[in-house]
């Protein structure tokens, strides 16, 4: 009892904080014309009022006038965070008036760019230390382009400053940041993983007179698992794939709901369990809307004209690397423990059913409460 009004305590927490599930993610787009840069810098309102405190009346929530009032606070905010600079030579900033763009995870302050460097840009070197001193885990995801190409990156954490050929993509480059960004959105997509790991945490049990009881050899856990995960791989990667490509597009409303639907259902599986053998079916059914759900940060990023193919493969590698590390980190503990009576009538019912009210926030936030 203990245990169950910890991960209540927990529940409550999490709750309350329901949007701290969200990526914290910023956005930059450059173009380039010889030595004359433009486009825009983006950041989530959240992280604005972390960064700057544009919320003057401490009410919770940013209104237009506090944005605008909080304007140039923001702009002197990214002058000091972010820096451009062309054969070793500073590209002054220069930020335009704020507005908003609405995006699947809430409104962003979006600002336009523009810059001069003393020379043709044909290499950039670009710092962004957005948010660095108070959120580690936040990144900015760029966009440069130049001409017909265009290349992308993941920018800020503990990376040196990023040094781009202009005109000249790589892409064995491509495949690296692609990947890596594939493992950081799995990683920080907190709702994929809990929708895996409510289908994985039985996977040590089996289900006999209508009581969980442990597996006797490690065999049929791993032979569960593998069914569970190679079956969630199989269905986002389908729809991963036909989402980049522009072949099936889903509303990310619609998406969003749904994924938080899958993690509630799965989750109260485990409380109260109607699907003990065919869990791999639901891993499958609810991948493919999973996979809609990866696709939008590659919507966001692009797929570069030059290396479409390669990106896509390098970010959904990305993603069963990072998935593989949670398996791997998470499962063998749940092995272990499998025989405790703590596991099976604490842990397992418990955490599930804070699981699954955690997804019912997100649920009736994404579905209802969304602008």
């Amino acid at each position: 009892m203990r245990l169950a009004r910890v991960l209540l305590a927990c529940c409550a927490l999490l709750a309350a904080r329901a949007q701290a599930h969200v990526a914290s993610n910023g956005f930059v787009q450059i173009n380039v014309h010889g030595r004359e840069l433009a486009g825009s810098v983006e950041l989530a309102i959240r992280d604005v009022e972390l960064a700057v405190g544009v919320d003057a009346n401490g009410d919770g929530h940013v209104t237009w006038g506090e944005l605008r009032a909080g304007q140039p606070a923001l702009q002197a905010y990214f002058i000091r965070h972010l820096s451009l600079a062309a054969g070793g030579a500073p590209c002054p900033i220069r930020l335009g008036s704020v507005a908003v763009n609405h995006r699947v995870d809430g409104n962003y302050a979006w600002l336009p760019l523009t810059a001069s460097c003393p020379r043709d840009t044909r290499e950039l070197e670009i710092r962004y230390g957005v948010l660095s001193d108070l959120d580690p885990s936040h990144r900015g995801l760029l966009t440069l382009t130049a001409g017909t190409l265009v290349q992308t990156a993941v920018l800020g954490g503990e990376a040196a400053p990023l040094n781009l050929r202009v005109h000249q993509g790589s892409a064995w480059r491509a495949f690296r940041e692609y990947s890596e960004a594939g493992v950081w959105h799995i990683w920080s997509g907190i709702d994929h993983l809990l929708f895996l790991v409510s289908l994985l945490l039985p996977a040590v049990l089996m289900r006999r007179h209508g009581a969980w009881e442990p597996v006797c050899t490690a065999r049929p856990a791993l032979w569960s698992i593998l069914k569970v995960v190679t079956a969630f791989t199989v269905a986002h990667s389908i729809t991963l794939s036909l989402a980049a490509l522009d072949v099936v597009r889903l509303p990310s409303r619609l998406t969003e709901s749904v994924i938080a639907a899958s993690i509630v259902i799965a989750a109260l599986n485990n409380v109260f369990p109607l699907v003990t053998e065919g869990r791999a079916r639901i891993a499958f059914a609810f991948g493919l809307l999973h996979g809609f759900g990866f696709a939008s940060v590659l919507a966001d990023m692009g797929l570069p004209s030059g290396a479409r193919l390669i990106s896509l493969v390098a970010f959904n590698c990305g993603i069963e690397a990072g998935q593989l590390a949670v398996v791997l980190g998470v499962m063998p503990i749940a092995y272990v423990l499998r025989r405790e009576g703590a596991y099976r009538r604490a842990l397992l019912p418990w955490g599930s059913a804070a699981i699954a009210m955690l997804a019912l926030v997100w649920l009736v936030e994404r579905a209802f409460l969304a602008a």
